[in-house]
């Protein structure tokens, strides 16, 4: 597995860092650990801006 960020790219907020297959992946265990369930319902007020997936070195 791989590591991931995922930040608001308009503020720079993390709002995620762990492990996933892929960026994908990683958006949705971002969105489920939120309560979400998966990256197609995460909020567009969090999506503001864009989110940025970046894969961290290990």
């Amino acid at each position: 597995m791989k590591v991931f960020r995922i930040m608001q790219a308009a503020t720079g907020a993390i709002f995620w860092i762990g492990s996933a297959l892929d960026a994908l992946a990683a958006l949705d265990a971002m969105a489920c650990a939120a309560g979400f369930g998966d990256r197609t319902r995460i909020p567009s007020h969090l999506r503001a801006g864009g989110l940025h997936v970046e894969e961290l070195e290990a």
